[in-house]
């Protein structure tokens, strides 16, 4: 395996196409560790390797909206027209 593996993630690292294919474990197993790793061609960048950027979503808290909310008090009656359809004969 090439010396270039390295464990520096402040520096991107420039592997050739050739090189990553032939160690393609051993570079994702980097990028999984939080390294960046630049694919190139013939000299030119063709690819950016990284981590995916942490999804954050904040954790639901149950009564977090105790007080904020009203239901009305006559939630659970259907109204008379809507009742009245549903009785008829169609």
């Amino acid at each position: 395996m090439s010396e270039r593996l390295s464990d520096n993630a402040a520096f991107p690292q420039k592997i050739g196409v050739r090189e990553f294919r032939g160690n393609l474990t051993a570079y994702l197993r980097q990028v999984r560790q939080g390294s960046t790793i630049l694919v190139t061609s013939h000299d030119e960048v063709v690819a950016e390797l990284r981590p995916p950027a942490p999804s954050y979503r904040p954790r639901r808290q149950p009564g977090a909206l105790r007080g904020r909310i009203r239901m009305s008090e006559d939630f659970d009656e259907t109204p008379p027209d809507i009742l009245e359809s549903m009785e008829r004969d169609l």
